[in-house]
């Protein structure tokens, strides 16, 4: 218990450094609570034989949250901008591939795994720091590689969706509201409509 305390206490230390370095890179001066981070992953159809991607990954709250799903490490494609974070997270996680970039671009940060889908995609990127028409733009690249009618989960901290629902081909639905995350959060669902 007491080393649960202090590796929690250490991550929150990891994760307000990043907010003071990178505030625009990290949605919130605390990490994901295990409770959303848990919801966020029972997105994920661990029979569906694809691997997962998250964005944002941060400290790795959602990321263990993740592979506690049964997703196996090395079918989890994580992906993070800020390099302390990043070196934390191939320590925590050596068998998962943690891929240094910009979720905003994911064309070059997955250009060694060409073609490739993924069955869900995982997302703590702080979509309220960017201006919509780039929300948009992330939302539509990102359902790119998943099949219709699967997944992207979206936290964030405001009332309303950060994608505007009828911008693009998109579906946006309200997953869960979070009290027990600092602060409260908000899940958010993006799909490609199932084709008729």
């Amino acid at each position: 218990m007491r080393r649960a305390l202090t590796e929690r206490f250490d991550e929150e230390i990891r994760f307000f450094k990043g907010w003071i370095d990178k505030p625009k890179a990290v949605g919130s001066v605390v990490p994901t609570s295990t409770v959303t981070a848990r919801k966020m992953a029972s997105v994920i159809d661990l029979g569906s034989g694809l691997p997962v991607l998250e964005l944002g990954a941060g400290t790795g709250v959602i990321t263990k949250a993740i592979i506690d799903r049964g997703v196996k490490p090395q079918d989890l494609f994580s992906v993070e901008y800020a390099a302390d974070f990043v070196e934390h997270l191939r320590t925590r996680f050596p068998a998962a591939n943690i891929l240094h970039g910009d979720a905003f671009d994911l064309d070059t940060v997955l250009s060694p795994y060409p073609g490739m889908m993924f069955d869900a995609v995982v997302s703590g990127v702080p979509l309220l720091n960017f201006p919509v028409k780039q929300r948009i733009s992330f939302v539509e690249q990102v359902l790119d590689r998943i099949p219709d009618g699967r997944p992207m989960v979206q936290i964030t901290y405001g009332p309303l969706s950060p994608v505007p629902p009828r911008r693009g081909n998109y579906t946006v639905e309200h997953l869960d509201f979070i009290v027990r995350n600092l602060p409260p959060a908000q899940l958010w669902l993006y799909r490609r409509p199932l084709k008729a």
